[in-house]
């Protein structure tokens, strides 16, 4: 759980999550202001600190690699702040352990009515659509949702993917599953409610736009490397031998 002042939410989102679909819950607190923490070691969870604010993506880093330090076969990384239901945690995960998938995406997307009545506003709706498409035809891809933040990855994927070369900010995600469709990943997704509300956490309109350029971004350093015309770093894998 990468978690920066999600006191109101975590409680109800840890409580979500079904008994014995998890061994460990891992929170990497970005130095939120909040109580945070202390709700946190209530509820009995693993508890790393970053005593300075890092940002999303470094956020991230720090749960994978705490992750693969305690020797997790299955990683699922579920924001605390409620606005994904976790209840599909199982389904997730299964797909990935009978090996039908390596990487799993919930998708809040299955109709524009559910999403909008879900709480979703308009323009990250659209704004949703345009971007996957535009993922889907780059990738080679048929996924409802790349913008979601209810993933679940084999520890096989954190091994190949240098997800340390990553931004540090939102577009973290995007860089990892265009990574992940880089080195031939089976990406799968599943069904999950869409639930905007107050105490969710959400991103400015001035940041949503400089995510999706980043997005676009992201994805044009993919076609330009795969057409050779330049190398990226995202897309050396952590033993160097670049494709």
């Amino acid at each position: 759980m990468p978690a920066y002042n999600a006191s109101k939410t975590l409680e109800a989102t840890v409580k979500a999550i079904p008994s014995g679909s998890v061994d460990e819950i891992v929170l990497v607190d970005d130095c939120s202001s909040d109580d945070t923490v202390a709700i946190a070691e209530r509820l009995g969870l693993s508890v790393v600190k970053h005593e300075k604010n890092r940002g999303y993506g470094a956020n991230q880093k720090t749960c994978y690699a705490e992750a693969l330090r305690r020797g997790a076969d299955v990683i699922v990384m579920v924001h605390p702040d409620y606005q994904y239901d976790p209840r599909v945690v199982p389904y997730m995960t299964g797909l990935i352990a009978d090996g039908v998938c390596d990487v799993m995406l919930g998708n809040r997307i299955r109709t524009r009515r559910e999403a909008l009545s879900g709480g979703m506003p308009v323009y990250k709706y659209y704004a949703n659509r345009v971007l996957t498409a535009a993922e889907n035809f780059a990738l080679g891809q048929n996924l409802g949702e790349f913008h979601s933040g209810l993933r679940a990855y084999a520890r096989s994927v954190l091994k190949k993917i240098n997800w340390m070369n990553n931004s540090d900010d939102f577009v973290f995600d995007q860089e990892f599953l265009i990574q992940a469709a880089f080195f031939g990943f089976k990406i799968g997704d599943v069904p999950v409610p869409t639930k905007y509300f107050k105490e969710a956490s959400s991103i400015s309109f001035k940041r949503s736009v400089e995510y999706g350029l980043s997005t676009l971004g992201a994805l044009l350093k993919y076609i330009l490397h795969k057409s050779g015309i330049i190398k990226s770093g995202l897309f050396v894998p952590p033993d160097g031998n670049a494709r």
